[in-house]
């Protein structure tokens, strides 16, 4: 039972500050796990020019998250088995922390030291992510109970609103000068992520109060339960969160080169893709709200119109890209925040929910770094931008389709 489900008695307040702590505990994380990452592409000139490496070269390293999000997504889950989720996700912040100090490690050793360093901190930001992806719904459906669409969306909408405003800003706190000398891209992305100590801090309060989480150990010959991977329902919800999230990514990849192509300055450009994100959040907070009654059996299939419409603007009006990134923004806000809550809502227990968001996330990010690859090629072989934007319209009719089966009331491993 969820600490909002318990009956009331005389620690009912005590239960309430407790929920309220973790609340703030998990927006606090939120708002430091994409911003981590969201401010590399702004700050790619600024990597070339003090590292010396191409910028080809150095544009790899937005895939590193998503990569190590594939691969060690499952592995979450089976590291909260062991040890207990509040640990590993304590663990996982720890990481976090230290890789975003190590990507942006001032000092220069030797020859290749600052490469060095910045691909293996991203790499670790990218692991400890991934931990936390997955932990997260479980940690709402285990503390949170029938909040859980409400909670997952002030959360999704912090995380993507927070990343956003950390990709428009890095690049002006890099040129702040102290001393006669600019902050520079090293300090730039330390102060974006300034509150992740004190995230990290909150945490392992509310881990040190908690006082459960332990992991469980099977007895000795014990037969293994039956796996999410051979689940259909958690195939589905996988499948669903792969496509909202390829939109998401080749938007985020092609959205400001498309705006430069169309006669957008460069500064215009990062605005419309600051403001595709933007208008995420708000998606993300409204998505509880119909997510009640009948409806809420189709939501999930509806979601991706707004964005169909998007598309087909960006075709016929191009003029119009703000607009119509802002109108796919609402639907890509929207489908994180659905995605997330199917993790949650299509499980029966927390455990359950951390094996399907590990293997949801692992399947559906595998997925999501080719989309942007194919974007990229049939923009370069067809030339101009209507047959890269009809794959993306595939895409959302694909997330369409699976919506409908999503959206049904089943849950995984029941039988």
């Amino acid at each position: 039972m969820s600490d909002d489900e318990q009956p009331a008695g005389p620690r009912t307040v005590e239960r309430r500050v407790h929920l309220g702590f973790l609340l703030l505990t998990l927006c606090l994380i939120a708002v430091n796990m994409r911003a981590t990452i969201t401010g590399i592409g702004p700050l790619l000139e600024q990597l070339t020019a003090d590292t010396g490496v191409s910028l080809a070269v150095l544009s790899a390293l937005t895939s590193v998250p998503l990569v190590a999000w594939a691969l060690c997504s499952p592995l979450a889950h089976t590291a909260a088995q062991r040890w207990g989720l509040n640990r590993v996700l304590t663990v996982s912040l720890m990481l976090l922390t230290a890789g975003t100090v190590i990507r942006s490690l001032p000092f220069v050793p030797a020859e290749g030291w600052p490469v060095a360093t910045l691909w293996f901190g991203t790499a670790v930001i990218g692991v400890s992510l991934a931990a936390a992806n997955v932990l997260l719904p479980a940690v709402v459906k285990q503390s949170f109970g029938t909040r859980v669409p409400a909670v997952t969306a002030l959360y999704t909408a912090l995380l993507a609103g927070c990343g956003a405003i950390a990709s428009g800003i890095v690049v002006p706190i890099s040129h702040i000068v102290t001393g006669g000398e600019a902050w520079g891209w090293r300090m730039a992305l330390l102060t974006v992520c300034a509150t992740l100590p004190v995230a990290l801090a909150l945490w392992a309060v509310h881990h040190h109060r908690a006082g459960h989480g332990r992991g469980v150990k099977r007895p000795a010959g014990a037969k293994r339960g039956p796996s999410v991977w051979g689940d259909a329902v958690a195939w589905q919800v996988g499948a669903y969160f792969g496509v909202q999230a390829s939109l998401f990514y080749v938007l985020l990849t092609w959205l400001a080169p498309m705006a430069i192509s169309y006669g957008r300055g460069e500064a215009q450009s990062g605005v419309d893709t600051m403001m595709f994100q933007l208008t995420g959040v708000i998606s993300s907070l409204a998505l509880p709200l119909v997510l009640r009654g009948r409806l809420e059996r189709w939501v999930p299939a509806l979601l991706p119109v707004l964005a169909l419409i998007a598309i087909a603007g960006m075709i016929a009006a191009p003029g119009g890209i703000l607009w119509w990134g802002m109108l796919a923004g609402l639907t890509s806000g929207a489908s994180l925040a659905m995605s997330l809550t199917l993790m949650a809502s299509r499980a029966r227990d927390h455990h359950t929910a951390s094996a399907l968001s590990g293997m949801g996330q692992s399947v559906g990010y595998a997925f999501a770094a080719f989309p942007p690859i194919v974007f990229g090629v049939l923009h370069t072989t067809v030339g101009g931008w209507i047959a890269p934007l009809a794959f993306s319209g595939v895409l959302l009719v694909a997330q369409a389709l699976i919506g409908i089966l999503v959206g049904r009331e089943r849950y995984v491993l029941d039988r």
